[in-house]
C-alpha cells in the first residue's frame, strides 16, 4: 500500500520504519518543524531514505484547511494515512483522501480516556488495566470506530514512562503494523465505540498538577506517579514549590522516622529519612517519595532534602580534566545551537528532550569505559558543571550519600586492638535493632561478657529483606557484569586476608577456636572460598542443546543461568566465618543477595565481615547481617514470601522445620547441610601411626566442634587395643588452655549449654555399659572446657553409637578381622550420611569400601581434608544440596532458562511476527536483518524470559 505517515517522536520513527520494512510504500512523511535547530526523528529517518518530508506549522487557518498544504498532500496519491502519535489536528480533507482512510494510536483502552493525557489518566485514576487503542479517525476526539486493541496489566509502581517504555512503546510499534496488514489484507474491522464507560480528561499541565493532601495514601501515590516527570505533581512546602518523583506504596520494613517536613494541607508532616522522602495519606498510610526537584529545578534524592546543596566541588585531577573536555565535546554535538558549553549551561533549557538524555547517558558509559550511570543521574545534575561533579564522584567512587558510620567496641588483645561492630547490618548500614533490643555474647575460654549486640526481630528481617530485594531488583549488583562482580570478591578477600589476624582473634575470642587453626582454616578457607568463587563469576553460562527438527525450520534451543533473588542463609557456632563464607560467597557470585543469621552466641566475625564488604565496595543491601534467635529470625526468613533461597547449617531436627515453612510460604529452594554420625573404618592393614593420628583429627579437630567429625570408630579386632592405647597416650600430650596461646591445641567448648550436653552424653554412655577410657568430664578452671574423652566397647544399640556428640568425644568400636561387610553395614545403618571414612594400605578394599559406604564425603587414608573446588554435601538425614565446588552454582543459586522455539508458523516479511506472553517472546522474521532488529529490541526492553527466534528465507532458514 501505499502510505502517508503523519506523526513525530521515536514512536513514529519506528513505525515509519517497520511499515517499510513490511514491504509499504511510504509516500510521504508529515511531521513537526524543527525545534531549536533539531529536526525531529521521523523527520530525519525518512529524510535519509529520501522520502518526501513536510513540516507544516500548521494545517489549517480560522478552522478551515489550507489549500496549498491540502494539495500537496494530495499529490502524494496516499492510500491509506497513519497517525502515531499525532500531535496536531488534521482537517478531515486529509482524513477522508485516501481510499482507505486514517489510522490513530491512542495510548488508552478507548472509549476510556480519551485525549492527550491518556496515560497520566490512566495511572491517576489507578486503573489496574491499561494499553492501548487503534482507532479509524472520524472528526471527533478520539471517538473514531476500533481497529484494534491490547490489554496490560498496570504494576502497583507504574509511571508514565515504566507504563510506556514497557508496552505502549514496543506493543503499540507492533499494534501499528498489524493494523495496516489487516487493513491491506481486508479483514481490518471498524466496532463502533461504545460510549458506556467513556471519559475524557483535560490535559495535566503543571497549574493543574497541585496534589490534594485530603485522600488516601494510594490516591496522593496514583497522583504523583501519574504527573511523574511531566508536568510533575506538586506541593507547596519550606516556603517553596516542591515537585515529588519517583513514589511507591512498597514500604515493607520502613520505619516512620526521620526529620520533619511540615506541608500546609497535609494530614501529617512528612519525614526525610535515609529512604527518602515519607508522606502521609488521610488514612494514615504511608507512601515513599524518592526525588524532589526544587522550584529553581534542580532535581535531588529525596533522602538529602535537609542537607542543602552538595559538598564543596572536586578539584580534577588532569586526567579528570581531559575526561570533563571529552564530556563537554558530547554537550556540544547534543546541543548544536549553543554557541559555547560553560559549566552554568543548562542541558535542558539549552533544548535537549529525554531521547537526549538517553543519547548522552550512552555516550558518557562509552567514554568511561561502561561507569554505571543512569538517565536519572542527569535529571539530578542538569548542568554543565554539576554534571562533571557527579560524574567524577562516581569515577572516585564517592557518590554514595555519605560514608557508613560505624560503632565499635574495642579490646585489646595479644597486641591487637579488636575493633568490633556490635550493630545489626542492614542496607549497607550499621544500626540498632527494633526496640533497641539486645543480648549478650560470652567468651568461653572465661566466661566473661564480650560485649551487648543488637538483637534483630521480625520487623529487622522485613527491613533486611527489602533491602536485599530492592538491591537485587533494582540496584547496581544486578547491572554490573559478572567480571565486575567477581572483581569485587577478589577485592574482598584481599581485604579479608589483610585483616586475617584480627579475624582469627576475633573467632577466638567469641567462638572458643584455637587461634592457630582459626587462622589457617576458619579465617584461611574463608578467603580461599571468595576467592575461588570470585573466579565463577564470569564462568557461569548455559549451553546449546540439540533438538528434534521440525521442518521447514530448524531449531536452536539455548540455557541461560540466572541467580534466584534473595537467598536466607542461618550459619552454625563451630565455624562462624567458615560457613558464611562457604554459603555466601557461592550466592554472590551467582548474582544474588543475602540475608545471613548468624549463630546467636557467635555474631562478631559476621559483622567484621559485614563491614569489609562496605571497604570492598560491595554494593549496599547486597549483604545483609541479623544476628538473633533462630526461633525468630530463621523462622521469619524460611516464612519471608520474598527470600527464594534458604541455606543452613545445623541440626536436623531444625533442617526438617525449615524445609516445611520454605514449602508452605513459597516453595522456596533450600540447601540443607545437617547432622552427622561419619564412621571412620580402620582395618589392620593400615598405616598405624598414621591411622592414629588422622584419628585424633577426625575427632577433635576444632574441639569436636566439627560437623563430618568422626562420630564412630570402627577398628578391627587385631589392632583395636594398640590403636587404643596410642590414642590415650596422644590425648594426655594436648594443651589444654587459652586458645589465643600460640602452643594451645585443643580449646574451650563453644557454649555453656554445649558443654552441659556433652557431660551428659558421657554419663549416658557410661551408664549404658560402654567403657570410660579418658576424659568425660568438665576441665576444672574457668570457661566452658571439656576434656578430650575415649569410649571403647561400644556397642551398636547405645545412644552413644547412634546420636551424635558434636564434641570432643571418641566413640570406639572393634569389629572382627576380615569382615568387611559386616562392618560396612553396622557403618551404614544410621540415618545420616555426611562424611566417612577409610584406612588401609590395600587399594582394592578402599575402593570397594569407598563405593558402599553411604555418605557424601569418603576419606581414604586421610581425614578432614576439605578444599573450595570439592562439592560437600550429605546423603540421608544429613541433608542435600552442595557447599563449595562447581556444583553448588547449579543447586539452587541459579534458576536454568531455555531459549528455544522455532516454528512453521506465518512467516512474515520481515519481522514483527510476534507472540508474546508473561514467560516468552517468539519473533518469527524472513530476513536476518529483521531477526537482528528483534534482538536491538530485547535489548532496550531488557526483555526477562524465553526467546524464540526464527528466521527463514527462500534459501536458507535458521533458527
Amino acid at each position: 500500500m501505499k502510505i502517508a505517515v503523519i506523526g513525530q517522536s521515536l514512536f513514529g520513527q519506528e513505525v515509519y520504519c517497520q511499515l517499510r520494512k513490511e514491504g509499504h510504500e511510504v509516500v510521504g512523511v508529515f511531521t513537526i518543524p524543527d525545534k531549536d535547530g533539531k529536526a525531529d526523528p521521523l523527520g530525519l529517518e525518512a529524510e535519509k531514505d529520501g522520502v518526501p518530508v513536510f513540516k507544516f506549522p500548521r494545517w489549517r487557518a480560522r478552522g478551515q484547511a489550507l489549500p496549498e498544504v491540502v494539495a500537496k498532500y494530495q499529490a502524494l496519491g496516499a492510500e491509506l494515512n497513519v497517525l502515531p502519535f499525532c500531535s496536531q489536528f488534521i482537517p478531515m480533507e486529509v482524513i477522508n483522501a485516501p481510499r482507505h482512510g486514517s489510522i490513530i494510536y491512542h495510548p488508552s483502552l478507548l472509549p476510556r480516556h480519551r485525549g492527550a493525557s491518556a496515560i497520566n489518566w490512566t495511572l491517576i485514576h489507578g486503573d489496574k488495566k491499561g494499553g492501548f487503542t487503534i482507532f479509524w479517525a472520524d472528526d471527533g476526539l478520539d471517538t473514531g470506530d476500533l481497529l484494534l486493541q491490547k490489554e496490560c496489566d498496570v504494576l502497583p509502581d507504574d509511571t508514565v514512562s515504566t507504563l510506556y517504555n514497557r508496552f505502549l512503546f514496543p506493543e503499540g510499534i507492533k499494534g501499528m503494523v498489524q493494523a495496516v496488514r489487516l487493513i491491506a489484507e481486508g479483514t481490518a474491522p471498524r466496532r463502533p465505540q461504545p460510549e458506556e464507560g467513556a471519559t475524557y480528561e483535560g490535559i495535566q499541565k503543571k497549574e493543574t498538577a497541585r496534589i490534594n493532601w485530603d485522600q488516601p495514601a494510594e490516591a496522593i501515590h496514583n497522583w504523583i506517579r501519574g504527573n511523574d516527570k511531566v508536568p510533575g505533581a506538586w506541593t507547596e512546602a519550606c516556603g517553596q514549590k516542591l515537585t515529588f518523583f519517583n513514589s511507591t506504596l512498597n514500604t515493607s520494613g520502613l520505619v516512620a522516622q526521620g526529620e520533619s517536613l511540615p506541608i500546609p494541607g497535609a494530614h501529617r508532616p512528612g519525614l526525610v529519612t535515609k529512604a527518602g522522602l515519607i508522606l502521609f495519606g488521610n488514612d494514615d498510610r504511608m507512601l515513599l517519595v524518592k526525588n524532589i526537584q526544587l522550584e529553581d529545578g534542580k532535581m535531588m534524592p529525596a533522602s538529602q532534602f535537609f542537607k542543602g546543596s552538595a559538598s564543596s566541588a572536586l578539584e580534577l585531577t588532569e586526567e579528570e580534566l581531559a575526561t570533563a573536555e571529552a564530556v563537554r565535546s558530547s554537550w556540544m554535538r547534543i546541543l548544536p545551537n549553543v554557541p559555547e558549553v560553560e559549566d552554568s549551561t543548562d542541558f535542558f533549557k539549552s533544548g535537549a528532550a529525554s531521547v537526549d538524555v538517553v543519547r548522552l547517558v550512552e555516550e558518557v558509559k562509552e567514554l568511561c569505559d561502561r561507569l554505571e550511570l543512569e538517565n536519572e543521574d542527569v535529571y539530578m545534575a542538569t548542568t554543565f558543571g554539576d554534571f562533571i561533579q557527579l560524574l567524577v564522584r562516581k569515577l572516585r567512587g564517592e557518590d554514595d550519600e555519605s560514608e557508613c558510620v560505624i560503632n565499635y567496641v574495642e579490646k585489646a588483645v595479644k597486641k591487637l586492638t579488636l575493633q568490633m561492630p556490635y550493630q545489626l547490618f542492614i542496607g549497607g548500614e550499621f544500626v540498632d535493632a527494633e526496640g533497641a533490643k539486645t543480648y549478650s555474647t560470652i567468651n568461653p575460654t572465661d566466661g566473661s561478657v564480650i560485649c551487648q549486640v543488637s538483637l534483630a526481630q521480625v520487623s529487622d528481617v522485613d527491613k533486611a529483606v527489602a533491602a536485599a530485594k530492592e538491591a537485587f531488583e533494582n540496584g547496581l549488583w544486578g547491572k554490573i557484569n559478572a567480571r565486575d562482580r567477581g572483581r569485587l570478591l577478589y577485592r574482598l578477600a584481599d581485604l579479608m586476608e589483610q585483616h586475617q589476624e584480627e579475624l582469627a582473634t576475633i573467632e577466638a575470642l567469641d567462638a572458643g577456636a584455637v587461634y592457630t587453626l582459626a587462622l589457617k582454616t576458619h579465617v584461611g578457607m574463608s578467603i580461599q572460598t571468595f576467592r575461588y568463587f570470585a573466579g565463577w563469576c564470569d564462568k557461569i553460562q548455559g549451553a546449546t542443546i540439540p533438538i528434534n527438527q521440525a521442518r521447514p525450520n530448524r531449531n536452536l534451543t539455548l540455557t541461560k543461568k540466572e541467580p534466584v533473588g534473595v537467598c536466607g542463609i542461618v550459619i552454625p557456632w563451630n565455624y562462624p566465618l567458615m560457613m558464611l563464607s562457604w554459603k555466601t560467597a557461592a550466592c554472590l557470585a551467582a548474582g544474588n543477595t543475602v540475608v545471613i543469621k548468624p549463630a546467636q552466641v557467635t555474631p562478631l566475625t559476621a559483622l567484621k565481615f559485614a563491614e569489609l564488604t562496605l571497604k570492598a565496595g560491595i554494593p549496599k543491601g547486597v549483604v545483609n547481617i541479623l544476628p538473633g534467635s533462630g526461633s525468630l529470625v530463621g523462622q521469619r526468613l524460611s516464612d519471608h514470601p520474598d527470600v527464594r533461597k534458604i541455606g543452613f547449617t545445623g541440626s536436623t531436627e531444625v533442617g526438617k522445620h525449615i524445609m516445611k515453612s520454605c514449602a508452605l510460604s513459597n516453595v522456596k529452594k533450600v540447601s540443607l547441610e545437617l547432622g552427622g554420625k561419619s564412621p571412620l573404618i580402620i582395618f589392620a592393614d593400615c598405616d598405624l601411626n598414621k591411622a592414629v593420628q588422622m584419628g585424633m583429627s577426625s575427632v577433635f579437630f576444632n574441639k569436636g566442634e566439627n560437623c563430618i567429625a568422626a562420630g564412630r570408630l570402627f577398628v578391627e579386632d587385631s589392632i583395636h587395643d594398640q590403636f587404643v592405647q596410642k590414642v590415650v597416650e596422644e590425648v594426655g600430650k594436648m594443651k589444654i588452655g587459652n586458645p589465643l596461646d600460640r602452643d594451645t591445641n585443643h580449646g574451650p567448648q563453644n557454649h555453656e549449654a554445649h558443654l552441659r550436653k556433652l557431660v551428659e552424653y558421657c554419663q549416658r554412655g557410661v551408664k549404658e555399659g560402654a567403657t570410660l577410657v579418658c576424659g568425660g568430664n568438665q576441665v576444672p578452671r574457668p570457661g566452658f572446657f571439656f576434656q578430650p574423652t575415649v569410649f571403647t566397647d561400644v556397642e551398636d544399640h547405645m545412644y552413644i553409637a547412634k546420636e551424635e556428640s558434636f564434641g570432643p568425644i571418641m566413640i570406639i568400636s572393634r569389629f572382627a578381622d576380615g569382615d568387611v561387610d559386616a562392618v560396612l553395614s553396622r557403618a551404614n545403618a544410621t540415618e545420616f550420611g555426611l562424611a566417612s571414612g577409610v584406612f588401609t594400605r590395600d587399594i582394592n578394599k578402599a575402593l570397594y569400601v569407598s563405593d558402599k559406604l553411604q555418605a557424601g564425603t569418603v576419606f581414604v587414608n586421610t581425614y578432614n581434608k576439605t578444599d573450595v573446588a570439592a562439592p560437600f554435601g550429605g546423603f540421608k538425614q544429613s541433608g542435600f544440596g552442595k557447599d563449595l565446588g562447581n556444583e553448588t552454582l547449579s543447586v539452587g543459586l541459579l534458576s536454568s532458562k531455555h531459549l528455544s522455539k522455532a516454528t512453521k508458523g506465518q512467516v512474515l516479511s520481515p519481522i514483527l511476527g510476534c507472540h508474546t506472553d508473561q514467560h516468552s517472546w517468539w519473533l518469527v522474521s524472513s530476513s536476518w536483518e529483521g531477526t537482528l532488529l528483534g534482538l536491538m529490541y530485547l535489548l532496550r526492553q531488557q526483555w526477562k524470559g524465553y526467546v524464540c527466534i526464527t528466521c527463514s528465507s527462500h534459501r536458507r532458514t535458521g533458527g
